[in-house]
């Protein structure tokens, strides 16, 4: 019997995998006002840090050492990778925590949450339709800001080989190689940053809430970071690989620390994503 009223209650066609396509939540997220103005800050940065240079000159060296920006006005590559190693320890956290924070908690703080469980969306199926977004368009943004930079760098400094700050240069094609790998290890350690970001929207209807705690909680990481009193506990920490990259613009890449960083960054992103996905299952959507 109760499995005919169960029967009786779905309505014809119903299929509760087909509820809230990807394509949909794409087109809201990325219509959003936050989502353009983002894209837009990022794609501006490379003109900023093109003045800039213009203004001030070549970079400096100081104490005789040369450092990667000090190569910045040597090519199109060595200016997007400098456009990476300035923005890789906060600015690409913003979207990140922006798009990953905001998704869940910005339905709450709308009341529009639970008409989208009313649909009725499974709660896994939303939930699981706004991260896919909320990464893809987090990635996205990582690889607007290189492309940018690489074609306005082409612009004023030509095409040329990734010149090292250690000496030797890499050719233009493993150059392109090298930094497609940067950006997908910045992309994975930031997988941390988007998990505590997910896992708090889930928490509150305050979308400044849940990106604001992400952000401080990764301004938190650095500094500890910094603290060298702590010792090998820093390893455990996903501030501490955060520019682990920089190992493979070399000309021998070393891999170690970026399988270390990502190893600490996906298992902590695990971790909350699954909270993220086990709290929303059992909580009680008034808003």
């Amino acid at each position: 019997m109760s499995t005919v009223t169960e029967n009786a209650a779905v309505a014809s066609g119903y299929r509760a995998g087909r509820t809230l396509p990807l394509r949909v939540e794409l087109v809201r997220q990325f219509k959003r006002r936050r989502t353009l103005v983002m894209g837009g800050i990022l794609a501006v940065l490379p003109f900023v840090l093109l003045i800039a240079f213009a203004i001030g000159g070549q970079p400096g060296r100081e104490n005789g050492q040369v450092t990667l920006l000090d190569t910045a006005t040597a090519s199109g590559a060595n200016f997007a990778a400098v456009n990476l190693f300035v923005s890789a320890g906060f600015l690409l956290v913003i979207p990140v925590a922006l798009f990953c924070g905001d998704t869940v908690a910005s339905e709450a703080g709308w009341s529009s949450l639970r008409y989208l469980l009313a649909a009725p969306v499974p709660r896994a199926r939303l939930l699981w339709s706004k991260l896919v977004v909320a990464l893809g368009l987090s990635l996205a943004a990582m690889i607007l800001l290189p492309l940018v930079a690489l074609a306005v760098g082409t612009a004023a400094y030509g095409w040329g080989p990734l010149q090292i700050p250690t000496g030797g240069a890499l050719d233009t094609a493993t150059a392109g190689q090298r930094l497609a790998v940067v950006v997908a290890y910045i992309f994975l350690s930031q997988l941390v940053t988007a998990g505590l970001a997910f896992w708090l929207s889930t928490k509150t209807d305050a979308p400044l809430g849940a990106v604001g705690g992400a952000v401080g909680l990764t301004i938190v990481g650095n500094v500890l970071d910094a603290v060298t009193a702590l010792g090998h506990w820093r390893d455990f920490l996903p501030a501490h690989w955060q520019f682990a990259w920089a190992d493979a613009v070399q000309p021998h890449p070393e891999w170690s620390g970026m399988i270390q960083g990502t190893a600490v960054s996906v298992t902590y992103a695990l971790v909350l994503f699954a909270l993220a996905f086990r709290g929303f299952a059992r909580k009680d959507v008034v808003s």
